[in-house]
């Protein structure tokens, strides 16, 4: 079983040094926010990071056939490069060159084993930063089910992505609450949304990875544009991201 770190919140921990802090982070949500996005050329790129450590071994076989759905969704939008990263074990992570192939990439998935080890969000994170200052990408999608990490520093990356306008949206497996707190706060900073992800909920987050792969193409106006013409998962991202 995994170590968990615990985040503290609620009242006891509310001091005029927090509210303080909380007013900084308000202030740089602001900046992020107005902040012409980074877009250059005409292709986008998502990258597409999954936590492919033992605690997931359980329901590993159903989330690699969801997750292989969720690329072939995000490939059927065109005009878009993605990336794979994973990490597990003792310190392994690893990231596939940017390919438009979503069909490839998703059989590269079925390959990946689970492994013991804790979790390298921060690396995963780290490397969207990098990434964006060499070649902006447009959207981090992760997928995973626990946060070992130290909170602040995931935070800290968060909050780089949020100012170059790269939303991390984060699906969670399972309902760990110290990983939920993790996930949301991350995702509040880089500007993303925090979705849940269980065994019956492979249709909707097939259609949800589709919306962020629309997003990542065409930005906010294609997500708008095809929520006015009744598409169900551009319409609950757009609810995600207000």
């Amino acid at each position: 079983m995994k170590d968990k770190q615990p985040l503290t919140n609620g009242p006891s921990s509310t001091s005029p040094d927090t509210a303080s802090a909380r007013g900084e982070i308000d202030a740089f949500l602001q900046r992020a926010r107005t902040m012409a996005p980074p877009r250059q050329g005409a292709r986008g790129r998502l990258m597409f990071a999954l936590d492919a450590t033992m605690s997931r071994q359980p329901t590993w076989d159903r989330a690699i056939a969801i997750q292989s759905e969720m690329f072939a969704e995000a490939a059927a939008v065109g005009g878009l490069d993605i990336q794979l990263v994973y990490f597990r074990g003792f310190g392994e992570c690893r990231a596939s060159k940017w390919v438009s192939d979503g069909g490839r990439l998703g059989a590269m998935m079925t390959r990946i084993d689970c492994r013991g080890g804790l979790t390298q969000i921060g690396k995963v994170l780290s490397r969207a930063v990098e990434e964006t200052r060499r070649t902006p990408i447009q959207a981090l999608v992760y997928v995973g089910d626990s946060m070992e990490e130290d909170v602040d520093r995931l935070c800290a990356r968060a909050g780089e992505l949020g100012l170059l306008k790269v939303p991390v949206f984060v699906f969670q497996e399972r309902r760990d609450p110290v990983a939920s707190r993790a996930f949301k706060e991350i995702a509040r900073l880089s500007g993303g949304a925090h979705l849940t992800f269980d065994d019956s909920a492979g249709a909707e987050l097939a259609r949800l990875l589709k919306a962020v792969a629309v997003y990542a193409a065409g930005g906010r106006k294609a997500l708008e544009d095809r929520s006015r013409a009744g598409d169900g998962g551009a319409r609950l991202l757009l609810e995600k991201l207000s």
